[in-house]
Order: structure tokens, then sequence, then C-alpha cells
């Protein structure tokens, strides 16, 4: 706790500042990226699965409006897909008789 009280009443070197923030211009965009291509790819499969163009989840690139539009558009509209046919009872077969003896 003294160290981050030293460090926050010191002046910093404008280097190490600089330093920082570069790293920080490098490391963001890729887990901004990272996160993208996360919401991304299940956003493709779902909505293929669903028989929508999977081309809408690059709406996805625009970080909260584009997935907030995705989900709307896969939650009001009808999805054009056939349901799995059930399968229906069927009584299992008779065991024939034993012969009478």
């Amino acid at each position: 706790m003294q160290y981050l009280a030293f460090l926050l009443l010191s002046e910093p070197d404008p280097e190490v500042v600089k330093g920082i923030l570069l790293a920080m211009a490098v490391i963001i965009p890729i887990i901004i990226l990272v996160v993208i291509a996360i919401v991304m790819v299940p956003c493709w499969f779902i909505l293929k699965k669903a028989g929508f163009s999977p081309w809408l989840s690059l709406l996805c690139i625009i970080p909260s409006l584009g997935t907030l539009v995705l989900l709307y558009v896969l939650a009001f509209s009808d999805w054009n897909v056939v349901p799995a046919p059930q399968p229906v009872w069927q009584q299992p077969p008779q065991p024939p008789y034993p012969p009478q003896g």
C-alpha cells in the first residue's frame, strides 16, 4: 500500500508512461478482436441453423449495438427451419404363443 501511495505521489517517468501507452495501444485492439470473434462464431452457427444468412453475424463487429440488433432479429422473426419429426409410439410386437402340449 505504501508503494502505491508513493507511486501516486511521485512524478512518473515520461518514458515509462510512453511504454505503457504503446503496450496498451497494441494489446487492447487484439483483445477487442478476440472478444468479437468469440461472439461472432457462435452467432454464425446459430444463424445458419435458424435458416438466416450467416453473414448477419457481421453485425457483431459493432460491439454492443450490433449484437443487440442481432438478438432482436433472432427473437422476433420466423425461423425458416422444418421441425424434426417426432417419433410415433408403436406397440411392441406380441411374442408368439408357446405351443400347446
